[in-house]
């Protein structure tokens, strides 16, 4: 089964928590975790790779290769945020055969204008609807595997109301998504509401310090989603804890105090199916 069967497969019969990664490493975490699938978060290759806000600076290609070394890592399905496709209709084109080549299992593309923000950010402007849906249109055809999930996000809510983002929803599923992903709303009520009214697959996103509540899984999977991200969940966890060691590093010039917080050689080691007296290395994924 390709990783994108499986994860068309877990949606159809439930809700599926996709805790966020920035590396290949966190997310050999997740699975070792216990979760089904995991999610590649734009804003965490952004920020941890290049020390880039989330703002689109990253290339098609990179996005590519760091996606893909992720999905390589894991035996569990991964999505990827696509942010705008990185262009236009053929762009769009080109990123679905790229990230399928890479090995995700899907993508998300949303309607902003490039240069995007982050979708919990005033200020962003949407492309037009037709625009849009040409775009997805664009990308069912592009795909080679027809089980590559097509996740099509809009940022409508903060522009155009939540009328306008169910409506612009609608559209891009005559146009052929296979899944929605609205960004930003604003109450349980809303996300209870656009799950009346958007009949496929729904995805929400429970960032910390935006727009949205931060509901329970149990709660948003009642209300009808089937995917529930955490995009920048274990990041902000670690950047925090690392600004903390660091300034304990300066004061203290000594790491003594932290071992007992520290991942263990032997652990890392595990992690990464790394047999030290092994002739090879053999933790690369089929």
């Amino acid at each position: 089964m390709t990783a994108a069967a499986r994860l068309r497969e877990l949606i159809a019969n439930g809700c599926v928590t996709m805790p966020g990664v920035p590396n290949a490493a966190f997310a050999r975490l997740v699975e070792r975790a216990g979760f089904e699938a995991v999610y590649v978060s734009g804003a965490g290759l952004a920020n941890m790779t290049a020390g880039l806000p989330d703002i689109g600076l990253l290339t098609l290609n990179e996005v590519a290769r760091l996606a893909g070394w992720i999905a390589q890592a894991v035996k569990i399905p991964a999505i990827v945020d696509a942010d705008t496709g990185f262009g236009g209709v053929e762009n769009t084109s080109r990123t679905i055969r790229e990230l399928e080549a890479a090995g995700l299992a899907g993508c998300h593309i949303e309607d902003q204008e490039f240069p995007k923000r982050c979708g919990h950010l005033a200020g962003k402007s949407l492309i037009a609807m037709e625009e849009m849906t040409a775009k997805i249109r664009a990308a069912v055809a592009a795909k080679r595997n027809r089980e590559f999930v097509l996740i099509a996000r809009t940022d409508a809510r903060s522009v155009e109301g939540f009328a306008g983002a169910v409506k612009r929803a609608n559209e891009y599923v005559a146009a052929g998504a296979d899944a929605i992903f609205p960004e930003a709303l604003q109450s349980a009520d809303e996300f209870r509401t656009f799950a009346e009214e958007v009949n496929v697959p729904l995805l929400a996103n429970m960032t910390e310090f935006g727009k949205s509540p931060l509901l329970d899984f149990q709660q948003l999977a009642d209300f009808g989603y089937r995917m529930v991200i955490y995009p920048q969940s274990a990041l902000r966890v670690t950047l925090k804890t690392a600004h903390e060691f660091f300034a304990a590093l300066k004061a203290n010039r000594h790491q003594r105090d932290w071992l007992d917080r520290m991942q263990t050689r032997a652990e890392l080691y595990e992690m990464l199916e790394y047999d030290p007296k092994a002739e090879s290395w053999r933790g690369y994924r089929a």
